[in-house]
């Protein structure tokens, strides 16, 4: 019974050490960069926004990790029709280190770290070179009845910042705000 023991505790532990080995060099991707400017880019080509939703932290939470949730919340999206057809499925893990797919595919990365209705910090790529991967950070915060998202983007390839930063207004915070706004 013992021996058992200690192999389920040395799987969880080789599962530990992973994910947090896998966290790091996500987080250090963006070590020399701090979170949280003002500016929507900055001259360091990081995106900043903190769009406001009628909503609570946790269907915010839930609107941004969950499948159904995310695709009732993407079909609000008129920019949908621009992103390139795959035919794959949106998926989104529930744990830490668990993969997303998003848009058909071309949105794709792991979450770092969930905390159920505060934060979601994701490794993030958008059919960017194999292995280029940029750091998102959603910060849920009450405001009034309602919830703001402080929400940093890091680490993505030169040149992207205006056309990512258009992006997550047309296809997050829009449809998001529509979503909302039918509840």
């Amino acid at each position: 019974m013992a021996q058992q023991h200690n192999s389920t505790f040395a799987a969880a532990t080789r599962r530990q050490a992973l994910t947090g080995a896998a966290t790091v060099a996500a987080l250090s991707l963006v070590s020399t960069q701090a979170w949280g400017d003002d500016a929507s880019i900055s001259r360091a080509d990081s995106i900043h926004q903190e769009p406001t939703f009628k909503a609570s932290r946790q269907q915010v939470y839930e609107a941004l990790t969950d499948t159904k949730k995310f695709d009732a919340v993407t079909r609000m999206s008129e920019a949908m029709h621009t992103m390139p057809p795959t035919g794959k499925p949106t998926e989104i893990s529930s744990e830490v280190g668990g993969a997303f797919s998003l848009f058909g595919g071309y949105i794709t990365g792991r979450h770092i770290e969930l905390v159920p209705n505060a934060r979601i910090v994701q490794a993030w790529r958008s059919g960017w070179k194999p292995g280029e991967y940029s750091i998102v950070k959603f910060v849920l915060v009450e405001e009034g009845s309602g919830t703001k998202i402080l929400f940093d983007h890091r680490g993505f390839p030169d040149g992207t910042a205006q056309h990512l930063a258009e992006g997550w207004k047309q296809n997050y915070w829009e449809p998001m705000e529509k979503y909302f706004a039918q509840k």
